[in-house]
């Protein structure tokens, strides 16, 4: 069986590695069957796509709205390469699940238009799905409404007809979308628990994502909360990618 693909971001090696334990964990997966590549590190390099049975993309602190000239070297080498690969996911629609920072690139990819109007500060959220997303292969094992972890400083605003809608949230329009069949894009995360939210809670304590003094009050939160049923999208996905690929395969 194909192993799939995760892309990384993140610099700091315990959230980098918690993400990767996440996407293990929740997609039943093994070390042998997710393969990690942190495109943060060096550069991507070719691809065979044909090897793998899809593609994750895990969240970060990179945000594809900024100015470019805001942005540093590695991200905009990242943002280029990731564009490249998206050329080739959508147009042969490859399965691909992007995870928060996803939904900016693969939305920046299809038109969309990112920006800091839904915003949403680290916390947890009710999500809804849409009747499109209540009839989506991945989706639809999900309640019609569930809480999830967010955290994010740009979101979509305004999809293009490419897309379609699949879950909502009271502040935030696009909770997630899919592009073809098996193109997907979160702003929620599915691979988070409330260990893993604290992980990045104390990671990324001075990215501007909260006011440091509320480093110990977002912890309490995140403990605090039930969240569930997010990370059967990754479950969902991994089954999707794979059943996907199997069909591609018979001549």
């Amino acid at each position: 069986m194909k192993p799939l693909l995760l892309l990384s971001i993140r610099e700091d090696d315990d959230a980098a590695d918690e993400e990767y334990a996440a996407f293990l964990r929740f997609g039943g997966l093994s070390e042998a069957s997710l393969r990690r590549v942190r495109m943060e590190a060096a550069p991507l390099g070719a691809l065979a796509l044909d090897d793998y049975a899809g593609i994750v993309l895990g969240g970060g602190p990179f945000n594809a709205s900024d100015p470019e000239d805001a942005k540093s070297a590695v991200q905009s080498r990242v943002e280029r390469e990731l564009a490249d690969l998206l050329d080739v996911v959508v147009a042969q629609d490859i399965p691909f699940l992007g995870a928060c920072y996803g939904i900016g690139v693969v939305g920046t990819h299809q038109g969309a238009t990112v920006d800091r109007t839904f915003a949403e500060p680290i916390g947890c959220v009710p999500v809804t799905l849409t009747t499109a997303g209540r009839e989506d292969p991945v989706f639809s094992a999900l309640p019609d409404t569930f809480d999830a972890f967010v955290g994010h400083k740009e979101a979509i605003s305004v999809l293009p007809r490419t897309a379609v809608v699949l879950a909502s949230s009271p502040g935030c329009p696009v909770q997630a979308f899919r592009v073809g069949r098996n193109v997907y894009a979160t702003q929620f995360h599915p691979e988070l628990d409330v260990d893993g939210l604290c992980t990045r809670i104390t990671t990324y304590r001075h990215h501007g994502y909260y006011d440091p003094p509320e480093h110990d009050a977002l912890h309490a939160m995140a403990r605090a909360s039930v969240v569930v049923h997010p990370t059967s999208v990754v479950q969902r996905f991994v089954a999707v990618a794979r059943g996907s690929r199997a069909r591609r395969a018979v001549p």
